[in-house]
C-alpha cells in the first residue's frame, strides 16, 4: 500500500480559493497554478503527484464549480481528507477522480506526515516518513467509501470510467 504525504489546509476551504475567480478565464493548467495561493502562497508550486490535502470542516463550500476539483487533479492530489464537505464538492470530486475521504479526526493528522489510505477498511494510517517506521503512528476510522465511487477516482472519474467501459464492451 503507497504512502502519500499530507500538506495541511484549514477550515471551510471554498472553491473560490481553489480556482480563484480572477483566474477563471484561464485553462485549467494556469488556474491550477494559482489554487490555494491566497490562504497558501506557494502550495500549488509544492505539490508533489499523489500527495494529499488534509482539512478541516467545509472543504469546498461555495459555488459549485467543477474547476475547484478539477485543479487539483491538474495538480496531481491523490485525495482530500476532511471531516465534512460541501455536498456538491464532494460528488464533483468522485465525478473528476479526487479521492474524497470523510472523517471526523482529519484535522488530528499532521503537515508532512505520510498516509496510507485503506479504503476497504475505511481506516487511514499516519507515519512520520515513507519508508523508515513499519508501523504506524496513528490509525483514524473514516467513513466507508462505497466501492463503486472508489473505482470510479481509480478510474480517474466518471466520464473515464464510462470511456473505458464503452472500449471494453465493443
Amino acid at each position: 500500500m503507497s504512502r502519500y504525504r499530507v500538506w495541511r489546509v484549514g477550515e471551510n476551504v471554498d472553491t473560490d480559493a481553489l480556482a480563484p475567480g480572477a483566474y477563471m478565464k484561464l485553462d485549467l493548467p494556469e488556474l491550477a497554478a494559482h489554487c490555494l495561493e491566497a490562504r497558501y502562497p506557494g502550495l500549488a508550486a509544492a505539490l508533489r503527484p499523489a500527495d494529499v490535502l488534509v482539512a478541516g470542516p467545509g472543504f469546498g463550500i461555495g459555488s459549485s464549480r467543477e474547476q475547484a476539483v478539477g485543479v487539483l487533479v491538474q495538480l496531481g492530489v491523490k485525495a482530500v481528507i476532511a471531516p465534512s464537505f460541501s455536498g456538491l464538492y464532494f460528488r464533483n470530486a468522485f465525478n473528476l477522480g479526487l479521492l474524497a475521504v470523510l472523517c471526523p479526526q482529519a484535522e488530528a493528522i499532521e503537515q508532512g506526515s505520510y498516509i496510507e489510505i485503506d479504503t476497504e477498511r475505511s481506516v487511514l494510517r499516519v507515519y512520520p516518513d515513507t519508508e523508515t517506521v513499519s508501523e504506524p503512528v496513528q490509525t483514524f476510522a473514516c467513513q466507508a467509501i462505497p466501492p463503486f465511487l472508489v473505482e470510479m477516482a481509480a478510474a480517474g472519474g466518471l466520464l473515464a470510467q464510462l470511456e473505458r467501459k464503452l472500449a471494453v464492451s465493443r
